[in-house]
């Protein structure tokens, strides 16, 4: 019988030359038994020295007829154990893992088979060998499939089955590549595993293979470890995880017993993987359930009472803050599990006290992890804020009032006295900063409970304390705390962010109370000093003064009484405030913020009142709000407009806006008929090159209302686009603005203005003619036919919006012809001027060349001379008739006299002798020409010509 197995176990492991090996079963003899002995060494021997091929072991663990040859089939295992120690080569891995998978199905009927089983496990932790680099490319499919197989392993009921296949998927991650070639053949790299693995959906099979697992502990937390491994490194394998819902069923087994104590740290870790590279939605809503719910606060609570190690209070926050994300899960029932409500007793702890067994002897050590506790408690507040339900909770557990226990400043202790056991005081300035934070998002929801704590008188008393000089050193160190070291400039902050929260909320009685105690007056006091303050202006400041200004218009809008209190000190900020130079808009810092708030302070604080409005107007207020309209970015000027047409109403403010000048001279209808021809660029309104109504069907229509759908009926609840261009842009505030202006006699217009000013003029007619057109359109998509005369009456307003338009058009084309008409005269005068000024140059010209040649010539000279004594032989007194009458040349003390063709005027007697002064009296000098008298000297070339050469002397 040995024999006959010796011979048959040779047929089997003889190397094959062919392509396809036959084996040849044969009678073996019968020898004698010493001859036998001989011959099954050698065939051992044989065995132990010729290469072993893993095909050919294959075909014989599957032959029916090796069946009974359990101890050859182990020692052929055995043999590529021996033969791969040092790894599996790709193009043999699909062989090898046929063999573990015959050697899975064969160890449940002989668990002989289970150690080798282990052993060629074992080698799956080294990394794959190839012989060229190609293979990688070759066999990555067979490699993903091989170790897809791997994980189905993990139905081998066997502990340490599970245990190698486990190590095996870690060793992927964490073994290092060799770099030196083994007989030829190279690892593969990490990343070529791990890519591989990724692929194979090995983390989806361990996550279905922990149901196999419940009475094998130890191997559930090498499956859980395996798991952490595979989360923490690829998202990929986050989204198999969740795919099996893994959050779900590891959360179900998150507080099994466990004598070591890692399942629920390994549990938490991997949920913490999950929410940080899978699908946090998938996560949160795989988690939340009842038994998920239940299965977090059994950890949780245990953790809190009976965890005493670091490690505990670590596990312990780390498990509040996966609550918290389930949180914020609407669907989470999260209160019905009644973990919410004794969540909220711990939020309210140790700042109220509580005869609740869950904190009737809970303490706390004050140190890093309880302050991160009661952060995350905190921050649970906000979250669950969402859920309206859950403010039932807060009103029961005092909410609001821990939290402005937590708000108040902390008093320092007598002298001699030791101070509690507390929170430190870094960690008390970052829990009241955050006490503040959750106050804005949950005061505004429970007003009854903020105002029967007397929130307003709480906060202005943290806002007096704030503005004192004491010996405070902010530390700024938190998220809430930026910008806030060494002052209390970041509890200022989160305070009036919380006041303005509170205000914008428009309650009257929260209001009235703020008003009662002198918040106005208390908070322009404040932004005043701020402002007069030597310190640099950051991105906190300026947060805090824009939230001042809207706490004050929020308080004093619509309210004619609180607006007199405003008074002017509060005209006197808005005003500092408008000064602010144009160029800090784009700063970055919030500087726009600032200047918006002051418009709105404006408009809130001072429109409506009288008195205010006339303190406003003295400090030239008006011509602030003009020149910031003029400088301001396109989306800050309808708010500056709108203001400045509720100031319109005062009757003094139209000689303020008339006054008004800008660069260029750029008067107040000027800048507005600008602001108007932008606004319609903007908008796409069909204009031609000079600004005329290029259509008169649509004079002033915009490129959205001609986008509109026609074919589609709006409701009878959303306005038109004709009427939501009415209050979207600015031209019906600048026709508004105009309609107190008046349309005629307006200062420093040009004729592109006139032109813009005719449209201007006409837009309410053309607006009511685009919401007719609306309403005739909007019964021809539904159908309806109007009556006759309701038809002919919109045809009649159709055709006189057109008709308006066409005169419109006219008009403007006589402007431009006009206009056309003045260009040419002045181009005439101009011509005209600039020929005299020429003309003049060659007489002066002309007249130095005559004066040279005098000097060169002397026949020109004696010429000269003869023309000169003519000239003045003609001008001597003729003799006298006999009957002619004398008329006298002195008229009231001047003496006139004629001399060489020049006029000269004498004062003869000073005037308050004669009594008779000379008063607007003007003598017209005599022109003369050039060529007579004495000759000048050329002008210069700064100095103006003149076009007569005339000499008046006194």
């Amino acid at each position: 019988m040995l024999a006959s197995e010796a011979a048959m176990t040779k047929s089997y492991l003889t190397t094959s030359t062919g392509s396809k090996a036959k084996v040849h079963r044969r009678k073996p003899a019968i020898p004698v038994i010493k001859h036998i002995a001989k011959d099954n060494d050698q065939e051992k021997q044989e065995v132990l020295t010729k290469p072993i091929e893993l095909s050919r072991v294959i075909h014989f663990l599957e032959d029916p007829l090796a069946a009974t040859l359990k101890e050859r089939q182990i020692f052929a295992l055995k043999k590529v154990v021996k033969r791969c120690q040092k790894g599996f080569l790709l193009k043999e891995l699909a062989d090898v893992f046929k063999i573990l998978y015959i050697c899975a199905e064969k160890s449940k009927d002989h668990p002989e088979y289970t150690s080798v089983l282990c052993d060629l496990l074992k080698i799956c932790r080294l990394p794959f060998l190839k012989e060229k680099t190609s293979d990688e490319v070759t066999y990555a499919q067979t490699v993903k499939e091989s170790l897809s197989q791997m994980g189905f392993l993990m139905r081998v009921p066997n502990a340490e089955v599970r245990n190698q296949i486990c190590h095996s998927i870690i060793s992927v991650y964490s073994s290092v590549t060799s770099k030196h070639c083994v007989d030829g053949l190279h690892p593969t790299s990490l990343g070529y595993r791990v890519q591989l693995l990724e692929q194979s959906g090995l983390a989806e099979t361990l996550v279905l293979s922990m149901a196999l697992l419940e009475n094998q502990p130890a191997v559930k937390l090498q499956v859980l470890q395996t798991l952490q491994m595979l989360s923490s490194s690829s998202d990929m394998n986050c989204s198999l995880i969740l795919k099996a819902q893994g959050a779900q069923q590891i959360c179900f087994h998150m507080n099994e017993p466990d004598p070591s104590g890692q399942v629920l740290f390994r549990s938490s870790e991997i949920l913490w993987n999950l929410l940080e590279r899978g699908c946090k939605e998938e996560v949160t809503a795989q988690l939340s359930n009842m038994d998920c719910i239940m299965a977090l606060k059994e950890a949780f609570l245990h953790q809190l009472l009976n965890g005493f190690r670091h490690y505990d209070l670590q596990l312990r926050n780390d498990l509040l803050v996966i609550t918290t994300l389930i949180a914020e899960n609407p669907k989470s029932p999260l209160i019905e599990s009644l973990f919410a409500k004794q969540l909220i007793i711990f939020v309210t702890f140790p700042e109220l006290k509580s005869h609740n067994p869950l904190v009737r002897n809970l303490k706390l050590s004050y140190n890093n992890e309880d302050f991160e506790m009661k952060r995350l408690l905190l921050n649970l507040v906000v979250v669950m804020s969402k859920d309206l339900s859950a403010l039932q909770l807060f009103k029961e557990g005092h909410v609001v009032l821990a939290l402005l226990q937590l708000v108040k400043p902390t008093a320092a202790p007598p002298e001699g006295q030791s101070s509690p056991r507390n929170w430190t005081p870094v960690q008390q300035e970052e829990l009241q900063l955050q006490a503040l934070a959750t106050l804005a998002t949950v005061a505004p929801l429970m007003l009854d409970d903020y105002m029967t704590c007397q929130g307003n008188t709480c906060l202005l008393l943290l806002l007096e304390w704030c503005t004192e000089r004491d010996a405070y050193f902010g530390q700024g160190h938190s998220f809430h705390g930026t910008g806030g070291r060494g002052s209390k400039k970041a509890q200022m902050r989160y305070c009036v962010r919380l006041l303005r929260s509170m205000v914008s909320l428009g309650n009257e009685a929260i209001n009235q109370d703020l008003f009662d105690q002198g918040a106005i007056s208390q908070l322009l006091v404040i932004i005043m000093q701020m402002e007069g303050s030597p310190e640099e202006e950051d991105v906190i400041t300026l947060e805090i003064k824009a939230d001042i200004q809207l706490i004050l218009s929020a308080l004093c809008e619509n309210n004619p009484h609180r607006k007199e209190l405003f008074g002017s000190e509060g005209v006197e900020m808005t005003v500092h405030f408008l000064k602010m130079s144009t160029e800090k808009f784009y700063s970055g810092l919030g500087h726009n913020k600032l200047i918006l708030s002051t418009v709105d302070c404006v408009w809130s604080c001072i429109v409506g009142c009288y008195t205010t409005e006339d303190v406003f107007l003295e400090k030239e207020g008006i011509f602030l709000l003009l020149d910031l309209l003029h400088s301001s970015p396109r989306n800050m000027q309808n708010v500056v407009l709108g203001t400045l047409l509720e100031l319109c109403d005062n009757p003094k403010t139209m000689s303020h806006i008339l006054a008004w000048r800008g660069q260029k001279s750029l008067t107040t209808p000027g800048l507005l008929l600008q602001l108007w021809r932008q606004e319609e660029a903007e908008l796409g309104v069909s204009r031609d090159l000079y600004g005329r109504i290029s259509d008169p069907k649509k004079p002033i229509l915009c490129y959205y209302q001609e986008e509109e759908d026609s074919q589609v009926s709006l409701p009878a609840n959303r306005p038109s686009a004709a009427v939501m261009d009415v209050s979207e842009n600015l031209r019906s505030k600048i026709y508004s603005v105009f309609c107190k202006l008046g349309f005629e006699a307006l200062p420093g217009l040009s004729t592109e203005d006139y032109i813009t000013l005719s449209i201007v003029t006409r837009y309410l007619d053309f607006k009511v003619g685009e919401v007719w057109d609306e309403i005739s359109k909007e019964l021809s998509l539904e159908g309806v036919r109007p009556v006759t005369p309701d038809e002919e009456a919109l045809d009649t307003i159709a055709k006189m919006t057109e008709d308006t338009a066409r005169r419109v058009t006219t008009q403007q084309s006589s402007m431009l012809e006009q206009q056309d008409k003045e260009d040419v005269s002045e181009e005439k005068r101009m011509y005209t001027e600039i020929s005299s000024n020429w003309k003049q140059q060659e007489l002066t010209a002309q007249s130095w060349e005559h004066f040279v040649a005098k000097t060169s010539n002397y026949k020109i000279l004696k010429e000269t001379k003869e023309h000169q004594e003519r000239s003045i032989d003609s001008s001597r007194p003729k003799p006298k008739h006999k009957k002619a009458i004398f008329h006298s040349t002195q008229i009231n003390g001047l003496q006139i006299t004629k001399f060489c063709g020049r006029v000269m005027t004498v004062e003869s007697t000073p005037f308050h002798l004669t009594g008779g002064p000379l008063a607007n009296t003007e003598l017209a000098l005599e022109r003369v020409p050039i060529q007579g008298g004495a000759l000048r000297k050329p002008p210069t070339a700064t100095e103006d010509p003149e076009y007569f050469n005339t000499v008046s002397v006194k």
